[in-house]
């Protein structure tokens, strides 16, 4: 049976999930940009008075603070090593393949790696370099390789509902991105419905419907083990008659390697499309960045049987090589709308190319 849950009145809805971001270092996932900044995925909330003699609060860590320390796998371990390499050495082949090599193990792939070593190699072989000259050289490649993926997730066109799949593997931490999204669309005075298409999970429903009521968004769902291509139809069916202006739909959490289930996601997009030719407008790969090298084979195969057409990155918490973020967009060049680095609706932010390779690089 088909459940529709109503949004909350704005009592219930308002504010419970936002956090404050500020200046150029926070970004939005949507929406349009202003100069530089592409914006914030989250508003702010206004704190009741304390008492005069109340302790301070903690100050709150920025973005870039977050994202360095997201990053620190990665940024430590290569730090370390250009450091034990170029420490009172000359730039030779020898000092260039360790280079090499460790750029490899921190996943930046070995396009980029050799990209790196070839800019640095240029008017300083046979000299000595210092580490902080190896660094900002690093900053500025992988910069280059970002910034042309570094886009965030815009609604274009006159679709109503503006339609967005959300796939990925098992744990990436879709539904939660989902909520995120809708948020950061209902701050914008978009309306939004969600549908629970994780009919796989009794839980991921309850979540979603959970994030239905902190954002105002109408949710579609039906019982776990419900057909997720029906949902979808009812879902789209539901926001065309609700007026929505965004409809975000959930999957099932399926692994790459299994063809079945990415048949089952082949047909909630056939079914879209029997409403709507143009659907979905947007088809999200969430990522998690702990996966490593198999994120690669994700992208490939996601790209093939859904279509995807941008990417986010989760879970940047410091146990995570997030170099693989570099290697996925020299090879596929899709853009990368966003990355997360913890579990708060302020720590998904539009991606920064910039903040990125400088968390990397030069921490």
């Amino acid at each position: 049976m088909l459940e529709v849950s109503s949004p909350p009145t704005a009592e219930t809805a308002a504010g419970e999930i936002t956090g404050q971001t500020t200046g150029q270092t926070t970004g939005q996932t949507t929406g349009q940009t202003t100069g530089p900044t592409t914006g914030q995925i989250t508003g702010h909330t206004t704190a009741e008075t304390t008492a005069p003699d109340a302790a301070e609060p903690p100050k709150k860590i920025g973005w870039f603070q977050r994202l360095k320390a997201g990053l620190t796998k990665t940024s430590a371990k290569l730090s370390q090593d250009i450091v034990g390499i170029f420490t009172k050495r000359k730039l030779d082949a020898e000092t260039l393949q360790e280079l090499e090599d460790s750029l490899i193990e921190a996943d930046l792939g070995v396009e980029t790696a050799m990209r790196i070593t070839e800019a640095l190699a240029k008017g300083r072989y046979n000299k000595e370099i210092a580490p902080a000259e190896v660094r900002a050289v690093l900053a500025a490649e992988v910069e280059r390789v970002l910034g042309p993926v570094a886009r965030p997730l815009l609604l274009v066109g006159e679709h109503r509902p503006h339609v967005i799949l959300v796939v990925g593997v098992n744990g990436t931490g879709k539904t939660t991105t989902i909520g995120k999204l809708a948020q950061r669309f209902a701050q914008e005075g978009r309306k939004v419905t969600l549908a629970a298409g994780d009919t796989f999970r009794a839980a991921a429903i309850e979540q979603l419907k959970i994030w239905g009521e902190r954002t105002g968004a109408e949710v579609v769902a039906r019982a776990a083990g419900a057909d997720a291509a029906g949902l979808a139809y009812d879902a789209l069916a539901r926001a065309r008659e609700n007026l929505s202006e965004v409809l975000l739909i959930d999957t099932a959490g399926r692994l790459q390697n299994k063809q079945l289930l990415m048949g089952e996601l082949e047909k909630v997009i056939r079914v879209l499309r029997k409403i709507d030719v143009t659907a979905p407008h947007h088809v999200l790969l969430v990522l998690d960045a702990t996966t490593g090298q198999n994120a690669l084979n994700q992208v490939e195969v996601f790209r093939e049987k859904a279509g995807v057409t941008g990417l986010v990155m989760t879970k940047l918490d410091g146990t995570a090589k997030g170099g693989i973020l570099v290697a996925i967009s020299a090879k596929f060049g899709l853009p990368v709308h966003a990355i997360g680095v913890g579990e708060g609706v302020e720590d998904l932010a539009a991606f920064d190319a910039g903040e990125f390779a400088r968390a990397v690089a030069l921490s």
